[in-house]
């Protein structure tokens, strides 16, 4: 029978190697954990062919090819072999791979996370609203895999890859990773209670596994995920340049990723993945909304969520569950919440969906943040209905028309506003077209543009912003910049979360 440990937050077992510069230069410092690997970042992408040859020129033996969030690969050498592969000129960085190691211990209260997210204030009301179930999103646990035949997920946990056995069955003999896909989409357990969930495993029965697999299951989902997209990565370690490089490249490609700070009551800016800046950075609180004592901080935490005495699946059997702390218990809390932004707003980026993150989260809540925002999560309220206007609004030369729609019984604030424009127009480049909130606000939707000489304006344009409160009239105001042409807004859709 495999090993089932209890298991919190993930730590990095040995120093972090350095950054190579041009020419690149070798960190063999010290002996690599584990022995003989390293992960080499080139400076154009391979094939797998041209990796292993590289690898092999220098007495090397490839083990995995990088191709779309990092550029390299890892490969097993010796030190001597890996400091002349420094020198090549066709590599960045050599640098010893190294290894993660879970840590924890279980603990036996009830969960209470899912009571405090979706609600401004203490005390509690013994109920969890949530406005989706989010259906329409996949999230990516890149952890010790998922337990998929748990009952807590109905069917909706798959095995994407398995990084440590190296084959398509990424079940969980761990634990750690299928208590976080219940917090992110368990039935019970669950934010985000119809989320689809792929396991990537990147950590063994024992909580161990290596930078160069967690670099592999990022390049993964780089390359194969189906947006709309949100990847959790409860783990953290002493920076590691080539993971943040990855996470940074996966998250340009349009996935959104939530990281945990980790459990050192330390500076989260100092740990990989937590200091990637378009991560959003997750620390731990309790009951209280006090700081956990053993979470990270700092000014590169971006929120903070419940992780001490969370409850969510667990792996004796198909309906087990376990209680957990640590920081890899907060972040999958915001993961849901990312999952039911992204099903509202499936065509959001990362940085819409961390600023509407942030606009939700109550401020000033978390007590002794340490450095960090005192941001406590919260589950962004649901979108009002989608109004339209119809009617036709007269453009003339060199004018400036609005249309208007209003809005009332919408609770809470805007974070997140999508508008459909539709304006006939024979030379659309002539126009600008800007959304004016109830407060006065205004964001551009569309500038001016004399090359572009085509007709008609028919788009849809996502906007973050924070409005305090999301009733009154919001307007839709379009400049004709030059003579000659004429047209009129023919309608315009708001949908306002």
């Amino acid at each position: 029978m495999r090993l089932r440990a209890a298991l919190i937050g993930l730590v990095v077992a040995a120093a972090t190697g350095l950054l190579g510069a041009a020419p690149a230069r070798a960190d063999t410092s010290d002996t690599p954990d584990p022995a003989g690997m390293y992960v080499v970042v080139l400076r154009s992408t391979p094939s797998w062919a041209s990796a292993r040859a590289l690898a092999e020129r220098y007495g090397g033996r490839l083990e995995q090819a990088f191709q779309t969030a990092l550029p390299g690969f890892s490969a097993r050498m010796t030190a001597a072999a890996a400091g002349r592969l420094a020198a090549d000129p066709a590599v960045e960085s050599v640098q010893p791979d190294r290894q993660v190691r879970s840590t924890g211990t279980q603990v036996d209260p009830a969960s209470w996370g899912l009571d405090r997210i979706d609600q401004a204030s203490l005390p509690r009301n013994g109920a969890y609203t949530y406005p989706t179930t989010a259906g329409n999103v996949t999230a990516y646990v890149i952890d010790s895999g998922i337990r998929t035949t748990h009952t807590d997920f109905g069917g909706r946990a798959t095995s994407g890859w398995d990084f440590v056995d190296n084959d398509a069955d990424a079940d969980d003999c761990a634990g750690h990773g299928t208590h976080v896909a219940g917090t992110i989409g368990g039935t019970s357990y669950g934010v985000a209670k119809g989320v689809n969930l792929v396991a990537l495993r990147v950590l063994g029965c024992d909580g161990a596994g290596s930078y160069a697999g967690i670099i592999a299951a990022v390049d993964w989902v780089t390359a194969n995920a189906h947006k709309p997209a949100v990847v959790n990565m409860s783990f953290s370690g002493t920076t590691y340049a080539p993971l943040n490089e990855a996470v940074a490249a996966s998250i340009a490609s349009g996935v959104t990723y939530v990281v945990s700070a980790g459990n050192d009551g330390a500076d989260a800016c100092g740990y990989s993945p937590a200091g990637v800046a378009a991560a959003v950075t997750v620390g731990a609180t309790g009951q209280t909304d006090a700081r956990a004592p053993f979470s990270n901080a700092g000014p590169c935490v971006d929120l903070f969520a419940p992780g001490v005495g969370i409850t969510s699946a667990g792996i004796a059997d198909d309906s087990a569950s376990r209680s957990m702390n640590g920081t890899s218990m907060a972040a999958p809390h915001v993961a849901g919440a990312a999952a039911l932004i992204l099903a509202d707003h499936p065509e959001a980026t990362p940085a819409q969906v961390a600023s509407a993150l942030g606009a939700a989260a109550r401020p000033g809540v978390v007590t002794d943040p340490a450095g960090a925002p005192g941001l406590l999560a919260q589950t962004a309220p649901s979108s009002c209905d989608v109004r339209t206007d119809g009617a036709d609004v007269a453009i003339k030369d060199r004018g400036t028309v609005v249309s208007t729609i209003a809005l009332a019984g919408c609770s809470g604030r805007a974070t997140w506003v999508s508008v459909e424009v539709h304006i006939a127009h024979p030379r659309r480049g002539d126009l600008v077209v800007e959304l004016i909130a109830p407060n006065g606000v205004v964001k551009r939707l569309k500038s001016s543009n004399r090359h572009d000489r085509a007709a008609d304006v028919s788009a849809t344009y996502p906007v973050t912003l924070s409005v305090k409160d999301r009733t009154g009239t919001w307007k839709l105001r379009v400049r004709d910049t030059t003579r000659a042409a004429t047209g009129h807004i023919d309608s315009w859709t708001l949908t306002v979360a």
